[in-house]
């Protein structure tokens, strides 16, 4: 009976933790959403806190109307789907191979691939061998260098080790090859992981923004994030025309833009969240061998 107390105490605190941790990382969210709501006086006048105070659209409408930035947050969606579906075929391609103890040369890549992980020749380098290889202002500059990575690797790697070696040996006994045995064994019994790495290789590039600030130069190939750094760095004279209390033109405070635009560029990631979580599952491959 102590033991059940002192366990459902334990797991109070646990809850605890994690609500607080969750508010702590809400509040910020809740802040940047009020500020986009609130009125222009109020946000000079300090009033905002987790409310909107006197809400209005006015800043969102100022950021629907920038042509530039509908057209930045499209190309990043695209940008996204096509660099997750790149960066998880070349993914599989890596990983799968790995896994056969008769690949030779195993150890040798294994640990070349493992080096890159630790190890990095730096920017300028990088930036003389974009540059060499004439990847400078083209787009696949944001799709080609950072199409693998190698912790990713790893871990779907570690993933396919705990397929039943007896599903490939039966499917090997049957004539299938190596390719086979990848789409109708290991990728259907890889759902979950496969959806993780996903979610990974997609935030990573949809809140990436220092390949294209460093090797693009035209502005129509600039993701959504470099445009919103850009947008932060650029309003200061909506910025002294609000404190100086000229209204007319000026849709809303320059902070209740720069969070609109925060708001704008933040959500369609954030929704992506919760339609991939029912991939997250364990212990996917319990019970698919029978006997």
């Amino acid at each position: 009976m102590i033991t059940s107390k002192s366990k459902k105490l334990g797991d109070g605190i646990i809850a605890a933790v994690c609500l607080l941790v969750i508010g702590i990382c809400l509040f910020p969210m809740l802040n940047l959403l009020a500020r986009s709501l609130s009125d222009p006086m109020a946000i000079i006048n300090r009033q905002v806190s987790f409310l909107p105070v006197n809400p209005t659209l006015d800043s969102y409408r100022y950021v629907f109307r920038d042509a530039s930035f509908s057209r930045s947050m499209v190309w990043t969606a695209i940008l996204t789907v096509i660099c997750t579906l790149v960066s998880l075929a070349i993914t599989i391609l890596c990983a799968f191979p790995l896994t056969y103890n008769t690949l030779k040369g195993k150890k040798i890549i294994n640990t070349l691939i493992l080096f890159t992980m630790y190890f990095s020749a730096g920017t300028i380098p990088n930036y003389i061998l974009i540059k060499n290889l004439g990847l400078l202002n083209n787009p696949l500059v944001l799709i080609v260098p950072n199409c693998l990575s190698v912790f990713n690797m790893i871990i779907l790697r570690s993933f396919f080790y705990g397929v039943p070696e007896s599903l490939k040996e039966s499917a090997e006994l049957d004539g299938a090859n190596p390719f086979t045995v990848l789409v109708r064994i290991y990728l259907p019994l890889s759902s979950a992981v496969l959806a993780t790495l996903a979610l990974f290789y997609a935030v990573g590039r949809w809140n990436g923004f220092s390949d294209a600030l460093l090797y693009l130069t035209q502005t129509d190939f600039h993701p959504i994030q470099l445009k919103l750094y850009n947008i932060i760095n650029n309003l200061s004279s909506i910025e002294v025309a609000t404190q100086e209390g000229v209204a007319g033109g000026v849709p809303a405070a320059s902070d209740g833009m720069k969070a609109a635009a925060v708001m704008f560029a933040t959500i369609p990631i954030v929704v992506v969240y919760p339609w991939l979580q029912r991939y997250f599952i364990a212990g996917v491959t319990i019970g698919a061998v029978k006997g």
